[in-house]
């Protein structure tokens, strides 16, 4: 017996059960965290009126930043530590990771404990972008989390910086002059660039100011970005994949452009220094797949801080309070806050819950109706419904639903239908059969060759029926071997046509190859003549006395995307009666025909273009169709080209 789904559920396992019991934690969760983010806040709002905020913090965060990335180590840190602490009004120390100090603004005799977390991690290879975001002065971004302020090798010696500053210089009086206005910028590294005012480059253009003077890398950039692209192609051969050839910019090929160490566009030596400075040919970029571009983004980024690691202070630990040491003061939750917030609480508990049972009814409801669709469908019923009450997931799961079982109906009504033409088409030749062979039984047949010319007629037929359907099943199971290979599509062409002369020749239609002798691919031959029969066969039986059919080849070249991997095409093109455009998208259907008669002149059985639809698919090709009606019809075997090699032919 079937289970019967439409009893009631219990509370504690049904959706709206689950739903209310999430409800009430979530409720439960944002109580108890508002109520803690309120004494955090409050905390914070103190810290506000004594004149201390977070941006401050951020700018204590950022001086020392700055340090640690022009510095090797921390030594010297003490004066600039004291400086903010005098700036800000806080105690500001410093501290190696192992909690060892390295400064500290405390001047008391007795220095307090430091609070037992550390208000941020100073590693100039690892910022933190929040506060650097916050900070006025800070230059991160979230993108890049090493600080620009951090070039290690890329810093530029005096006589490098003063060659790029008076080419800068050069061409920033020259944009004046024509009335641009541009000054000269200094980025971290040393290097300048000229920056116009708007920050709008095309406006050069125009102007005989050439901006090719700062486009060359000089002989210490293009060491120290050597030296970077080895430890990165390094990195790239330990994952097995191949070197890459970094830009300045940190670039490569078509990818994703990696920061550079500092904001600014980089600049190239002066003209009059170039040729001594030319960097070495640009090999062709190669393209790079979204996983390339990720492990060489991977990579690089590991590379550059390999390389800065040692021109870096290493990472500390910032501890930012009073100037008593203490950490942030709090407050406790007097017996009336308590029962305010537990009040609040059971409020919004009561909401919520509230919210949740109107919420539930209303998903629950629509659920129930599928749930009485569905087994209305499984009772037997040919077609179920459930009514869509809106846009929203319930109601595309009840349109997928209704489209689901229409579908359903349809298929039960082809099912129906493939089950009658199937009995019909093995009754009728067994019936045939039957009754020859009684009436030989009865002395009145007489078994002449032409009587069991008749019978093998028969017996043919309802074997290629069988295998047919044989096919069809061995396709759908995924099961249909091929025996691949090279084959020559005019040679093939011809082998068919010479099959079929005789009964086009009967019918009085003129049987045409066109196919020239190049074109080849790998295929099962016999498959192949299968299909390209079975259109032939069907060309001809739906082409009236004095028609045509022709059969062509033609190899079609690929998209540049694919450049080398084309298509040979088989065309079976008849003078038929056509096939009309409403009909057009079923001639692939199993038992399906144009004309509905069970002729065997016209009818046929129904499954031939059916198979070739199979075995089209299983070579990894495709089976498509033209007509008009009264004119005639065209079907398209579109097959993968590829020779005896395995490698795609040329046209």
């Amino acid at each position: 017996m079937p289970r019967d789904h439409s009893r009631r559920v219990p509370l504690r396992r049904s959706l709206l059960g689950r739903l209310l019991g999430v409800s009430a934690l979530v409720a439960a969760c944002s109580v108890a965290a508002t109520a803690w983010l309120a004494v955090q806040t409050t905390s914070g709002a103190i810290l506000q009126e004594q004149g201390q905020n977070l941006t401050a913090d951020a700018r204590i965060y950022d001086t020392l930043l700055g340090y640690a990335a022009r510095h090797p180590t921390w030594d010297g840190v003490d004066a600039t530590v004291r400086e903010l602490a005098e700036q800000s009004g806080r105690r500001v120390a410093l501290t190696t990771q192992s909690r060892r100090p390295l400064a500290d603004s405390a001047t008391s005799a007795t220095v307090p404990a430091l609070p037992p977390e550390a208000s941020a991690v100073v590693d100039p290879l690892s910022v933190d972008t929040v506060l650097a975001a916050r900070s006025t002065e800070g230059q991160g971004t979230a993108a890049d989390r090493i600080d620009p302020r951090a070039v290690g090798p890329f810093l530029l010696p005096a006589a490098e910086r003063a060659a790029l500053r008076r080419t800068a210089d050069r061409n920033a009086e020259c944009l004046n002059r024509v009335g641009i206005a541009a000054d000269v910028v200094v980025g971290p590294s040393g290097r300048p660039r000229v920056q116009m005012v708007g920050n709008d480059p095309e406006r050069a253009l125009g102007t005989r100011c050439d901006p090719s003077d700062l486009d060359s890398p000089t002989r210490t950039e293009r060491k120290a970005l050597t030296a970077l692209n080895d430890l990165a192609d390094a990195c790239l051969k330990r994952q097995g994949r191949g070197e890459v050839r970094l830009n300045q910019d940190l670039s490569w090929g078509g990818g994703v452009a990696v920061p550079v160490p500092e904001p600014a566009r980089p600049t190239p030596l002066p003209s009059d220094a170039r040729e001594a400075a030319a960097a070495p040919a640009v090999e062709p970029p190669r393209e790079f797949t979204g996983a390339d571009d990720r492990a060489i983004a991977s990579c690089v980024g590991t590379a550059r801080s390999e390389q800065l690691s040692s021109y870096v202070a290493s990472p500390a630990l910032l501890f930012i309070g009073d100037q008593g040491g203490a950490t942030v003061p709090g407050f406790d939750l007097s017996p009336a806050n308590t029962a305010k917030i537990a009040g609040a609480a059971a409020l919004v508990l009561a909401l919520t819950v509230g919210a949740s049972v109107l919420a539930g009814a209303r998903l629950v409801r629509p659920l129930h109706a599928l749930t009485g669709a569905a087994q209305r469908m499984r009772d037997g019923q040919e077609h179920a419904s459930v009514p869509v009450s809106g846009d929203d997931e319930i109601g595309r799961l009840a349109a997928a639903f209704n489209d689901m079982s229409v579908h359903r109906a349809r298929l039960e009504e082809q099912r129906k239908a493939m089950v009658s033409d199937v009995a019909h088409e093995l009754r009728t030749p067994l019936s045939n059969i039957r009754g020859w062979l009684e009436a030989a039984q009865d002395g009145l047949a007489d078994p002449d060759p032409a009587f069991v010319s008749s019978l093998l007629e028969e017996a043919v037929q309802l074997q290629h029926i069988i295998d047919d359907l044989q096919d069809l099943a061995a396709a759908d199971a995924g099961v249909l071997r091929l025996h691949p290979e090279p084959v020559r599509v005019g040679e093939l062409l011809s082998q068919v046509a010479a099959a079929h002369q005789a009964r086009a020749e009967t019918a009085g239609v003129t049987l045409k190859v066109e196919a020239g002798a190049g074109a080849v691919l790998s295929a099962d031959p016999v498959r192949l003549r299968q299909a390209v029969g079975n259109l032939v066969s069907n060309a001809v039986r739906h082409t009236s006395a004095g028609g045509r059919v022709t059969l062509r080849a033609y190899e079609e070249e690929a998209g540049r995307l694919s450049e080398g991997a084309g298509e040979v095409v088989i065309e079976v093109a008849d003078t038929g009666t056509g096939i009309p455009a409403r009909d057009l998208r079923h001639v692939f259907d199993r038992f399906w025909r144009a004309e509905k008669s069970r002729s065997r002149r016209t009818g046929g059985s129904g499954l031939g273009l059916a198979i070739v639809r199979k075995l089209a698919e299983a070579h990894g090709g495709s089976v498509s169709a033209t007509s008009t009606e009264g004119e005639g019809s065209v079907f398209l075997l579109r097959l993968p080209a590829s020779g005896p090699d395995g490698m795609t032919t040329a046209s």
